[in-house]
């Protein structure tokens, strides 16, 4: 929160120091205001990051760049705006050109391998993970190597990854969840469901885990829901994604009652659902 009049007050401050009416003087409030400018651009900046739109946050980045061509910072705030916008081939493009200016890092080129990654460009990522130093042990270094490792079916080397991706963060709901679907798509249906459980006791709130962890036990042909925490549009919704399995595994009968669980529970029209049950309804 801002203090306006506290500010009014350090302003007042500096200008009585200064005090004197001459050009050192306006030179120091000068500084003074500069200094101000700095530090709410800092923050305009985490803001544009985090809370913002992420396409006016691109809008604010791009503009500032061009203004300011040479600051890394504000082209990084781009390349990750972008990505936040899932405008990912710009994001690319952007990234690209920070890990050729002279004061880029090895986290820049972490962030240009995501970028690429999201772009589709696998063999590119790779390349670009494989030119960071092997000192550099970040989370985000070795959440990318995994995904690529599952990109390439080694599975091994994937596994080794995501456990290490795990000590080198203190939220490791995600990387759990990811891991997970890695034991999944192999049809290690037990591992996947024990991640997906531990992403979900990480992080309740995370969605994606929860559809993941019905999506193991339908494959399993357990058609009951977890013991999860779980509000009722998104037990409907899971209900949905249990149905789905039964279909796909041939248990047509079992499908339709969950489809009809899922339309009665969720608080509103529930749209998906009635038009899976319509037209298992009319194929039959």
């Amino acid at each position: 929160m801002r203090h306006p009049i506290l500010l009014t007050v350090c302003v007042a401050g500096v200008i009585a120091v200064a005090g004197c009416g001459d050009k050192s003087g306006e030179n120091t409030v000068s500084r003074a205001f500069q200094d101000v400018n700095v530090i709410d651009e800092s923050n305009l900046n985490d803001v544009m990051l985090t809370v913002a739109d992420p396409n006016e946050a691109v809008s604010y980045f791009s503009r500032t760049a061009s203004e300011q061509p040479d600051r890394i910072d504000i082209q990084r705030g781009l390349g990750k705006s972008l990505v936040r916008a899932k405008r990912n081939q710009e994001a690319a493009a952007v990234w690209a050109k920070i890990v050729k200016l002279k004061d880029a890092t090895a986290d820049d080129n972490v962030d240009y391998a995501d970028a690429l990654i999201r772009s589709g460009d696998w063999a590119k990522a790779e390349k670009t993970l494989d030119s960071v130093p092997p000192t550099h042990e970040t989370y985000n270094r070795y959440r990318l190597e995994a995904i690529v490792a599952d990109s390439k079916q080694e599975w091994a080397k994937a596994d080794s990854f995501y456990e290490i991706a795990m000590g080198l963060t203190t939220k490791p709901a995600s990387v759990m969840n990811n891991w997970g679907y890695s034991k999944l798509s192999r049809g290690e249906y037990q591992a996947a469901e024990r991640l997906f459980g531990d992403a979900i006791r990480q992080d309740p709130t995370l969605f994606t885990a929860k559809n993941n962890l019905v999506l193991a036990r339908g494959a399993q042909g357990e058609y009951t829901l977890p013991p999860i925490e779980m509000d009722q549009t998104e037990r409907a919704q899971l209900l949905h994604t249990l149905a789905l399995s039964a279909i796909k595994k041939g248990d047509v009968q079992t499908g339709k009652g969950l489809l009809q669980d899922a339309i009665s529970t969720h608080p509103q029209h529930f749209e998906t659902a009635v038009r899976s049950l319509r037209a298992l309804e009319n194929a039959g």
